[in-house]
Order: C-alpha cells, then structure tokens, then sequence
C-alpha cells in the first residue's frame, strides 16, 4: 500500500509544478501486460483464501511474480523515473531471494504496528537476523496512518520513481501543449 502515497503525491506535486493529468494517457509502457500478471499473482497469492493453502509454494511464486514485474519495469527504464524504481524493486528481490522468499520485517517494526509473526504465508515473516538486512522491512508508516505497513529502502525507491514517472508524465504534457500552441514552456 506504500505505493498508493507515491501515485498520490506524484498527482500532487505534478499539479503543483502546473502538470496536467492527461500527460499521464501519454504515458506508453512496454510489456504492460507482464506487469499486471506479476501483480496480479502477488494479489492473489496474498490474499486470505490462498495465503491459508499455499503452503510451500508461496516463497517461489513471490519470487517469480517479483521477477516478472522487475523484468516488465526493466524494459521500460528509459522512461524518466523508472529506472528508480527498476533499482527499488531489485533492492526488494535481492531481499526477498536471500532470504528464501519471504520479505523479512523487523521485529521492532511489526510490533509498532501491532502485529506478530503471520502464521499463513506471508509476503513478510518476522527474521532476527536477516540477510541484506538494510534492504529488507526496517521502516513503519505511523499507525495513525491509512494503510500503516512496514516497507523497505527498495519500496522508498519504488515510490519515489513512480512520483517521478508521474511528475515528469504531467509536465511534458503541459510542455508539448504549450509547444503546439506556440507558447514556451
């Protein structure tokens, strides 16, 4: 749910540099379609009714689903901003992967939101002692918060390029606009 603040701050901050929305409809993305199927599996392998049979086949699936969004992000890296969020979800499954498919949570973390250990799979799972530890779950969105959840040094990444994506998305709509009318931008 991190991610729902960057796409709201980047809509916020491109109108504040005087974007406009319908730069974000010029947006072209390569391979969208593999993007949304890897999303669409971390959907549904994380919801209740599959997280409770999953078993041992929730550790590869996140791996790969992971994999596939970063390949469809990774053909798409020309686009301003999405080479940092190429980086972010590299920093996230080089985590997930060292740490047999699961994305460690600090234990401090969890328990500032009041929660435990999940006992069904999990994208997170409460290590003492992970590997790559900085980049794995060691911040907490306020509880106060909608959405309040732990997140990653690659998740700050993932979100920061996406406002990026959507900041330069709006202003090259108000660029080529003002191109056309014969205004400077």
């Amino acid at each position: 749910m991190f991610i729902l603040y960057a796409i709201a701050i980047g809509l916020l901050v491109g109108l504040l540099v005087g974007g406009r929305p319908a730069g974000l409809a010029d947006l072209t993305l390569r391979w969208p379609w593999l993007m949304v199927v890897g999303l669409l599996v971390q959907v549904a392998l994380f919801s209740t009714p599959v997280t409770d049979r999953i078993g041992a086949l929730g550790p590869p699936l996140y791996v790969a689903s992971t994999a596939l969004v970063l390949a469809a992000i990774w053909m798409n890296r020309r686009i301003p901003g999405m080479l940092i969020v190429a980086i972010g979800a590299g920093c996230n499954l080089s985590a997930i992967v060292a740490n047999g498919g699961f994305m460690p949570a600090d234990p401090a973390t969890m328990a500032a939101l009041g929660k435990g250990d999940p006992t069904t799979y999990s994208n997170s799972a409460i290590v003492a002692d992970p590997a790559l530890r900085p980049l794995t779950d060691i911040f907490v969105l306020p509880e106060w918060l909608p959405f309040a959840n732990v997140f990653s040094v690659g998740d700050i990444l993932i979100g920061l390029g996406v406002a990026v994506v959507i900041v330069v998305a709006m202003r090259r709509s108000v660029s080529s606009t003002d191109l056309q009318a014969g205004h400077p931008a």
